[in-house]
């Protein structure tokens, strides 16, 4: 089975604990490139690597004004290594999957959801969007929803967008 090379930093101190964090990422992560493995979906022969940044509100809000002209905390930024479009192959470096534990809490609050189990979803969401899924038009969001659903279906976990039209 294919495997990552996930680096984690860890820059809010309200977060679990990295070892902690650490095992989640390998074992959500694996699922999802196992899942995108079965799909057909080419990796290169030696692990490639992201990285994982466990931030708060405050720094992720920067980011978000910088990059995407939103300033605004939002959940999870993803920023791919190199542009890629679904199915193709990526390189050895796949990307940062940026997370604000802030929102995290509120939304999974308001979602009714354990803080794990929508962490696990955003992890899924985030590294989807490295391999070039979207879900600005709603043909990509039923593709990228789709996959999301299923991984989180081999992790145990109910459909996060039950009842929701994508986009």
């Amino acid at each position: 089975m294919q495997t990552l090379d996930i680096q984690i930093a860890v820059e809010d101190e309200e977060w679990p604990a990295e070892d902690k964090l650490q095992a989640m990422a390998e074992r959500v992560l694996g699922e999802a490139v196992g899942h995108l493995s079965k799909l057909g979906q080419p990796f290169p022969k030696q692990a490639p690597e992201l990285s994982l940044v466990f931030t708060d509100d405050d720094d992720i809000r920067t980011i978000n004004a910088e990059w995407r002209d939103q300033d605004k905390p939002t959940n999870v930024l993803s920023f791919p290594a190199y542009p890629l479009a679904p199915g193709d192959p990526p390189g050895p470096m796949l990307g940062d999957i940026i997370i604000a534990r802030q929102t995290v809490e509120r939304e999974a609050i308001d979602l009714g959801k354990s803080f794990d189990d929508h962490l696990t979803h955003l992890m899924v969401h985030g590294f989807l969007h490295l391999f070039g899924y979207d879900h600005q038009q709603a043909d990509e969001a039923e593709i990228m929803e789709g996959l999301e659903t299923g991984i989180l279906a081999s992790l145990g976990l109910s459909d996060p967008y039950a009842g929701s039209d994508p986009v």
